[in-house]
């Protein structure tokens, strides 16, 4: 166990730190009961999103992350927010007696987050051993930047099925901007890529995955190439849409317009499911998508299966995407005016009607559009 003697003479005062603990989304910390609170709509979350946690915090300068070292805020890394919501710290013996206890029975797997920290190497391991025996799904959404091949091997061996590797921007040009040398950090973007085709070797092309995010100044076309990019080395896309973190350097920065974004969740879903590619798509003359390259017929039958609006993640045991991160991309009160960036649930009729009328908005900007408040 990790210690620190603040004073001389003075009683030694446990830290909380990896790899005996580990940080929780709010939503995690719901679905395990040590925190009060109820999902919109009934969601529920079947996959327990765990994060590597260090006094020190994250060495990364990620523009627009709520854990960035560059984020101005008055609080400890340990204490800072992200994507909106506290992360509050619990012992692992913890995380292990919730998922074996009844507490949330219909978890499915579990993630495990590293951050930019030479510690965490060894320590995401060290997690994953101590819950291979609990939960026989387990994600490492990892670090490029401090592994490499033998670590994705060793991680297997410990117990993790699967992989996700945050690249987050579209074009190598955004990455430098918002993560790379433009911000002095340490991440770059061709070791992110290198990492993704070594992940496919290891876990193989159904275990691994990119996560990216709409609206960090990339075109539709731009987003949709690197995905099916991504595609043709074997590894799905887990979309995320950006949302401003308070004290990051893209804190003002707006979110993307929603029908760009509904037009790349969908999109992406055609190409990671093989139904098309990204080279039979259409785009106009600024890059914005106008024919998803199939029949009509072909895509309403895609359309109205409404899964492409649906939080994409990790399997589970039953369910194609456990990891479904309940408002992990918007605001509540977006969500109950039909701008739920990523749905944790089936959408209903009167969704797929909103969803219909978003992806024929070619609107430059967001808005919320109170004419939706009248059909709630």
């Amino acid at each position: 166990m990790k210690t620190v003697e603040e004073t001389p003479g003075v009683t030694i005062e446990e830290k909380k730190e990896s790899p005996e603990y580990v940080r929780t989304s709010l939503a995690a910390a719901m679905t395990m009961g040590k925190i009060p609170g109820k999902f919109y709509r009934d969601a529920k979350l079947y996959c327990i999103n765990l994060l590597l946690t260090y006094d020190e915090g994250c060495h990364a300068k990620c523009a627009y992350c709520g854990l960035s070292g560059s984020r101005e805020v008055d609080t400890d890394w340990v204490d800072s927010s992200f994507i909106r919501v506290d992360w509050p710290v619990f012992s692992i013996e913890e995380i292990k007696t919730a998922l074996t206890d009844g507490t949330c029975p219909h978890v499915e797997r579990t993630c495990i987050s590293m951050i930019t920290l030479g510690n965490a190497r060894e320590d995401c391991i060290s997690v994953v051993s101590q819950l291979k025996g609990v939960i026989p799904r387990i994600s490492v959404l990892i670090t490029p930047t401090i592994i490499n091949k033998d670590w994705l091997i060793r991680v297997k061996e410990a117990g993790a099925d699967k992989v996700g590797i945050a690249v987050d921007a579209a074009t190598e040009e955004i990455f430098d901007k918002v993560r790379g040398k433009d911000v002095q950090g340490p991440h770059k973007w061709s070791k992110y890529w290198q990492t993704v085709e070594e992940s496919v070797e290891v876990f193989g092309p159904d275990n691994t995955g990119i996560h990216l995010i709409v609206g960090i100044g990339e075109t539709e076309k731009e987003m949709l190439e690197t995905i099916q990019r991504a595609q043709d080395l074997g590894a799905r896309t887990h979309l995320f849409s950006f949302f401003p973190e308070e004290g990051s350097v893209m804190e003002d920065h707006p979110q993307p317009p929603l029908g760009a974004y509904r037009r790349v969740q969908l999109a992406r879903y055609i190409i990671n499911y093989n139904i098309g590619s990204y080279r039979d798509m259409k785009f106009n003359e600024i890059g914005q998508l106008t024919d998803f390259g199939l029949t009509p017929e072909e895509y309403e039958r895609v359309l109205n299966i409404g899964e492409a609006f649906m939080t994409s993640g990790c399997k589970g045991e039953t369910i194609d995407n456990a990891c479904n991160r309940p408002m992990g991309n918007c605001t509540p009160f977006q969500a109950s005016v039909g701008h739920w960036r990523n749905f944790p649930i089936n959408p209903n009729k009167d969704d797929m009607k909103k969803l219909r009328e978003q992806l024929n908005d070619y609107s430059l900007t967001y808005e919320v559009d109170e004419s939706y408040l009248d059909d709630d």
